[in-house]
């Protein structure tokens, strides 16, 4: 039976290419996206700065809950101070380190800050040089309260040396004057303080984080790390709960060995794990969809192209087990020929999306992929079925009809296409109508992915319907032709009533273009100019103040800015991830976010179109939510409901606003007092300014930013956020993702084009012999392109429309979506030239063969 499949592959080469090509690239996807998935779960960021301890305890920086993957904490947790000392007597210890990282910048001579890898946490204290490896010191530690060390790479930016008198910002004071006492050549080393200094600037000796640092590291004796690990287990096991209070419970400590330690070091880098999983998961779908359409559609031609010599040999006896084993074993060959090189570019697609990923700053550069097999096994596995599945269907019923029938069938079509698949595909129809109301019901980014959802069922559906809704066109179409209709036309015509399953096959691999093309685009773009919307309309401050280059603002900053002439309102604004726990129909639900951190005078300079209850409420533990999270059992004004801060930190606030404007300002915003002490640096990290708009106004804002170190001053209203050039990063990433699936689906859909026609030389031969002209040949299937692309424009749009107007009423209180208006003409010039070139050129490919020929090779 093999040898038979081989033998018989190589008679339809034609076609056989268009299903390498979707196994090839169907491949690359699956695998790219397997190696994504795998590098959320199983890769391991660099120990960085921890690399000189054996051991790290701290507070468990991811949050898990049930059978859901865990969730990343930004926020640096509090270890109790105290436990340094105890842990220091363990045995195998030589040295137990207590380490603090707090915002600190370098001035320069000209009053400008010397960048740092990471402002918010450069500062530390000197004790902290024991982290380092291999740390090579200039000079002596600091020891007074005016002293501090540098690390290399800042200094020489800086043009500093030991000795100098330079300013530092730390922790959000004012430029102070320090003599540098010392050089650190290592990498991460930051800006280093003697220790009761640092402890002091980072308010570890008084206040909300009085007797805690961020994480305590252990240096131990070779070979004793599991020991030395599994005795500080048993000794932090309780210290928990010595630490809880009636309205907030702190996140449990843990201790790190080997490579968990990269998370501890970087705990907002190991977000990014998070993302990659996020993306391998909606993109899983949409790509599984895609694979098994394109694939079943090349089969379906292959196999087509085949039903005389499987018709032939039903009726010299062979089985319908047999045949469909025939038929299965042969689009295995070609499977497995194309699978190697198609993991191959998947890897290499995988290293691509990477470096986009970081190019656009939504993962660290720090963070690596992981490369194993398992992307490649779960490939193999995965088309090895979808292989099966439709070679097999494909060849269903050819295999079940009696042998006379199959011969007789086998040089046309049905004459009445399959009720039942013209049934089932009208209820898919139906159904991805009906989740295209979605968006009506959440205005949220999940209730706009059903938009791109519902398109691609929709054109599943008309897939399986295509051929009944063909057959009734190309009827209709016979009806109503003139008597004296020129001859290509009358033989387009007829090839679209007899070969009705044939057409409609391209015209929904065609339509399938169009749709996903349209509902995942515009999908994106209007959710970018429904959150442009929210945030121009909600945002009534005109200038906001920054300090990226210092961690955060400085203290005083928004008293100064009140201060300023022509300010009529100013607050800080901050952002923070935060958890919210709730029951769904009695099951626990988890989902993670951004939320603002507030104050109560918010209210002067956002308006985030409050429907109940009060910004000027956001005091104490407090919260205000979106309407979407109000929506949700107990979670209403008056409710108390039940988060985890960015450390870890459970908290209950209770809700006293409830407010409409959720894409431009998240489903959040905490109260400034809740949030106290649970942050990375404790410092705003912006101040919006509403002034009375005089030029007087602006200047002496801008006056105030260049009076000090680090500030920055910048419009709210920074462009109109609807074009592409003000698109944020991830709406790039899913427009390049689009590009990549839309090359796929067209490269093919035209592999599946040219097969089907180069199927049809016996057909043009046989024309040809009883005296149709070239030339007749060609004008009759250019009518039939122009049937194909006009059909698949039409239902294609027919398709998104639906979704798509949905979409803009639940959005933007409009029946029509934003977005580039070149897009649809663009669309209709690539499904328009698709369908010409690529029934065009192997048409005069045929015709430069003899008729007899071909009706030869053929038989």
């Amino acid at each position: 039976m093999l040898h038979l499949a081989v033998r018989m592959a190589g008679h339809r080469i034609t076609a056989l290419l268009a299903v390498a090509c979707a196994v090839l690239g169907g491949a690359a996807l699956i695998t790219g996206t397997g190696v994504l998935a795998e590098s959320g779960f199983r890769s391991q960021l660099p120990a960085g700065r921890l690399a000189g301890a054996e051991v790290v305890v701290s507070t468990e920086q991811s949050f898990s809950s049930g059978p859901d993957l865990p969730i990343a904490l930004p926020e640096r947790g509090k270890v109790p101070a105290g436990l340094v000392d105890e842990l220091a007597q363990l045995p195998g210890v030589t040295a137990a380190v207590g380490d603090i990282g707090f915002p600190a910048a370098l001035v320069d001579a000209d009053g400008r800050v010397v960048p740092t890898e990471d402002p918010r946490t450069a500062g530390h204290g000197w004790s902290s040089t024991k982290l380092l490896v291999d740390a090579k010191v200039d000079g002596s530690a600091p020891a007074g309260t005016g002293e501090v060390a540098l690390d290399s790479a800042t200094a020489a930016t800086a043009g500093v040396r030991v000795g100098d008198n330079v300013q530092v910002v730390a922790a959000g004071r004012a430029p102070t004057a320090y003599r540098v006492t010392a050089l650190v050549d290592a990498p991460d080393a930051g800006i280093l303080f003697a220790d009761p200094t640092a402890a002091r600037l980072s308010g570890r000796a008084d206040g909300e984080r009085a007797g805690t640092v961020d994480l305590i590291a252990l240096h131990t004796k070779p070979g004793t790390e599991a020991s030395v690990a599994a005795a500080a287990r048993e000794k932090i096991k309780d210290t928990s709960k010595n630490t809880n209070t009636s309205t907030t419970t702190p996140a449990n400590l843990i201790v790190s060995t080997g490579s968990e330690r990269g998370d501890i070091a970087s705990p907002g880098a190991g977000a990014a794990r998070s993302l990659l999983i996020l993306l391998a998961s909606s993109l899983g779908g949409i790509i599984m969809l895609i694979i098994g359409f394109v694939m079943a559609s090349a089969l379906a031609v292959s196999i087509g192209g085949q039903r005389r010599d499987l018709a032939l040999m039903r009726a010299v006896g062979a089985t319908p087990k047999q045949i469909r084993r025939l038929a299965a074993g042969q689009a295995s060959i070609i499977a497995a020929a194309a699978v190697v090189p198609g993991v191959g570019l998947g890897y290499l697609l995988a290293g691509q999306f990477r470096r986009m990923l970081v190019d656009r700053g939504v993962i660290p550069e720090v963070l690596p992929l992981t490369f194993s097999p398992l992307p490649a096994l779960a490939t193999v596995l995965l088309l090895g079925l979808a292989v099966q599945v439709s070679a097999r269907s494909a060849a269903w019923r050819t295999s079940r009809m009696p042998a006379t029938e199959a011969v007789a069938e086998s040089r046309s079509e049905p004459r009445t296409p399959s009720k039942t698949r013209a049934r089932f595909g009208l209820l898919l129809i139906v159904a991805a109508t009906t989740l295209s109301a979605a968006p009506l019901l959440s205005r949220t980014v999940l209730g706009a992915t059903a938009t791109s959802m519902a398109g691609i069922i929709g054109a599943i559906g008309l897939a399986l319907a295509g051929p009944a809704l063909v057959r009734g066109i190309g009827d209709a179409a016979g009806r109503r032709l003139r008597p004296g209709v020129s001859a290509p036309t009358w033989l387009a015509v007829s090839n679209i009533r007899g070969y009705a399953l044939r057409l409609s096959g391209v015209v929904s691999a065609l339509a399938m273009a169009v749709v996903f093309v349209l509902t995942y685009t515009l999908a994106q773009t209007t959710v970018m100019s429904a959150t442009a919307q929210d945030t121009r309309t909600g945002t009534i401050a005109q200038q906001r103040l920054t300090a990226p280059g210092l961690g955060g603002l400085p203290a005083g900053t928004l008293a100064a800015v009140t201060k300023t002439s022509g300010v009529e309102a100013a607050a800080p604004v901050s952002d923070t991830t935060v958890i919210r726990e709730y029951k769904q129909f009695g099951d626990p639900v988890v989902e993670s976010g951004s939320a603002m951190i507030l104050t109560p005078a918010a209210s002067g300079v956002l308006d985030l179109g409050v429907r109940d209850g009060s910004l000027a409420r956001l005091k104490g533990d407090t919260v205000a939510v979106s309407t979407e999270v109000a929506r949700s059992p107990g979670s209403g004004l008056g409710s108390r409901i039940t988060l985890v801060l960015g450390d870890g930190t459970r908290v209950s606030p209770k809700v006293v606003a409830v407010y409409d404007r959720a894409l431009g300002f998240g489903p959040l915003a905490l109260s400034h007092d809740l949030v106290a002490g649970h942050t990375t640096t404790g410092l705003d990290q912006s101040i919006l300014v509403r002034t009375d708009g005089s030029a007087a106004a602006q200047q002496a804002l801008t006056a105030l930013a260049a009076s000090r170190p680090g500030l920055a001053l910048a419009p709210t209203d920074t462009g109109s956020g609807d074009s592409l050039t003000d698109a944020p990063p991830e709406v790039w990433i899913n427009l390049a993702l689009i590009v990549v699936l839309l090359g796929y689906l067209l490269l093919s859909i035209a592999n599946k084009l040219v097969a089907t026609t180069a199927q049809r030389q016996g057909e043009i031969a046989t024309l040809r012999l009883n005296g149709t002209t070239p030339r007749q040949i060609l004008a009759m299937m250019r009518r039939e392109a122009a049937v194909i692309g006009a059909a698949a424009l039409t239902t294609g749009l027919l398709l998104s429309a639906i979704p798509l107007a949905l979409l803009g009423i639940g959005f933007l209180d409009r029946p029509w979506p934003a977005g580039p208006v070149w897009l649809l003409p663009a669309v209709a010039l690539t499904v328009i030239c698709t369908a010409f070139i690529t029934v065009e050129l192997p048409t005069r490919q045929a015709l430069r063969t003899a008729p007899a020929h071909a009706l030869s090779a053929r038989e």
